[in-house]
C-alpha cells in the first residue's frame, strides 16, 4: 500500500520517501525539511509507536510540518489520541488517492489570496490619493479616476474586483454612473461601494437603488475601510470563481473554457503561433458509478482534474466540460508537443488505483488532440478535436488520436 501511495504521489508531483517503521522518522526529519507526514497509528507489535512518535517530535520542536494519519482504526480513541499528539488530518484505510491529495493540498498550499483589485472614484485627487495609500498599504492594488467621465478605460484595462466611488461629483454624479455601468453586462456584478460624506438616508438609498451595493462614510478609520473593502471584494471573487468554475473540480466550466478557446485563438493569431486544443474522457465512466459508486465516480473526476492542474503550465487552460468529459488549452504549442504531454498524463492516470467498498480498480482515458492554425477558429477546432476524441474510442480506448494538420488530410477530413 504504501508503494502503491508513493507511485500515486509521485505523479501528482511530490517527492516521496517511504520509511518502513515511525523509529525512522526521527533521523528522517533530521536530514530533510519535509512539506507533511503520513503515517499509520498501529504497526505489526500491535503498541502505538506511530503516535508516540509524533508526540515526542512534536514535543520537542523536531517536527515542524502537518501530519496526516491514515489507518484502518476508525473510532474516537484512535481520532482522540491522533489530536492530542498534534496531527491536522486522519484518514481511513483504503483512502481514495484524491482525499489524500486533497487533504495534503489544503494543509500544504499557501492561502493567501492575490492582492484584491479597487478602482477609487473621487473627484477630489488629495481625497483620492489618501484612500489609494490606504488600501495599497493594506496589500491592494489600486487605480484612481479623477474625472468620473474618464472611467472607461480603468474598467477595461485595469479590470477592478472593486469599485470605490463618491456619491457626489461635478459633471457626473455616483449614483448616475453606477447606473452606466450596471448598463454594460460584462460589469453587471462587479461590487460598487460610495464612499461619501452624504449622511441623509434616503439620498443613499436612491444611490443605492440606481446600481450601488453598499455606504461607506468618509469617516471611516483605515482600519474598518480596508475590512469594509475586504470583506466586499473577497465575497465578489468568490461568487464569481462559483459561476466560473466546476463546484466538485475547480475546474473553469463548460461555458468559459469555450470562452477562453476564443481568447487564446485570438492570441495566437495575433503572435503567429501555434495552439492546441484537447478533448479529454474519461472511459467506461458509467461502469465506475454503476459498480463502485457515484462517491468513487466524484474521486476519480478530481484525481484527474488535479493531475492535469499538476502537470500542465499555470498559463495552460483546463476545463470540465461536463460529466466525464475535460478540455485543455495549450498555448505556443503544436499537436506533437501536446500529443506527448497528453500521452503521459494518460499513463499517469491509468496507474492510479482507488478504493470502493473494499475493492479496488483503475480507471482509463481517452483524448483527442488538435492544433491551431489547421484549425482556424474555435468551432473548426473543437470539432477536430472531437472527430480526434472519436476515433481514440473507436480504436480502443487509453490512447491519445491526433487530427490531420496538413491542409490535404485536413480537406480530406472535411
Amino acid at each position: 500500500m504504501a508503494r502503491q501511495l508513493e507511485r500515486d504521489l509521485t505523479s501528482f508531483g511530490f517527492r516521496v520517501c517511504v520509511l518502513d517503521h515511525p523509529a525512522q522518522l526521527r533521523d528522517a526529519v533530521s536530514e530533510m525539511t519535509p512539506a507533511a507526514v503520513i503515517l499509520d497509528v498501529v504497526f505489526a507489535s500491535g503498541d502505538w509507536v506511530g503516535i508516540d512518535v509524533i508526540a515526542a517530535l512534536r514535543g520537542e520542536g523536531a517536527l515542524d510540518c502537518p501530519v496526516v494519519i491514515l489507518s484502518e482504526r476508525d473510532d474516537l480513541r484512535a481520532r482522540l489520541a491522533s489530536v492530542r499528539a498534534g496531527c491536522d488530518g486522519y484518514l481511513v484505510k483504503p483512502a481514495n488517492i484524491a482525499d489524500v491529495v486533497d487533504l495534503l493540498d489544503r494543509l500544504t498550499l499557501a492561502t493567501e489570496d492575490e492582492a484584491f483589485r479597487v478602482l477609487v472614484v473621487d473627484d477630489d485627487a488629495e481625497v483620492a490619493r489618501h484612500t489609494e495609500f490606504i488600501l495599497r498599504v493594506a496589500g491592494m492594488i489600486t487605480d484612481v479616476v479623477d474625472d468620473p467621465m474618464d472611467i472607461v478605460g480603468p474598467l477595461d484595462e485595469f479590470r477592478p474586483e472593486l469599485i470605490l466611488m463618491d456619491l457626489h461629483m461635478p459633471g457626473c454624479g455616483g449614483q448616475e454612473l453606477a447606473a452606466v455601468i450596471r448598463q454594460q453586462v460584462s460589469y453587471a456584478a462587479i461590487p460598487i461601494v460610495f464612499l461619501s460624506d452624504e449622511t441623509n438616508v434616503e439620498r443613499q438609498l436612491q444611490a443605492l437603488q440606481r446600481g450601488g451595493d453598499d455606504f461607506l462614510s468618509k469617516s471611516l478609520g483605515p482600519g474598518e475601510l480596508v475590512l469594509a473593502v475586504t470583506t466586499r471584494a473577497r465575497r465578489f471573487r468568490l461568487l464569481r470563481s462559483m459561476m466560473m468554475r466546476d463546484g466538485l473540480t475547480g475546474l473553469l466550466n463548460h461555458t468559459n473554457t469555450k470562452q477562453q478557446l476564443e481568447i487564446e485563438i485570438d492570441r495566437a493569431r495575433r503572435a503567429d503561433a501555434p495552439l492546441a486544443f484537447i478533448m479529454v474522457d474519461i472511459d467506461h465512466f458509467k461502469a465506475v458509478n454503476d459498480t463502485y459508486g457515484h462517491a468513487a465516480g466524484d474521486a476519480v473526476l478530481k484525481s484527474l482534474s488535479r493531475l492535469m492542474k499538476e502537470r500542465l503550465r499555470a498559463t495552460d487552460i483546463v476545463g470540465r466540460m461536463g460529466g466525464e468529459e475535460f478540455a485543455a488549452v495549450l498555448a505556443d504549442t503544436d499537436a506533437a508537443g501536446a500529443h506527448r504531454i497528453f500521452d503521459e498524463l494518460r499513463r499517469a492516470f491509468a496507474a492510479m488505483r482507488y478504493n470502493a467498498e473494499g475493492r479496488e480498480f483503475s480507471v482509463t482515458m481517452s483524448c483527442g488532440v488538435a492544433q491551431f492554425p489547421s484549425y482556424d477558429d474555435a468551432s473548426r477546432l473543437s470539432n477536430a478535436a472531437d472527430k480526434a476524441l472519436y476515433a481514440a474510442k473507436h480504436n480502443g480506448r487509453n490512447r491519445v488520436e491526433t487530427a490531420p494538420t496538413g491542409v490535404e488530410d485536413q480537406a480530406a477530413s472535411r
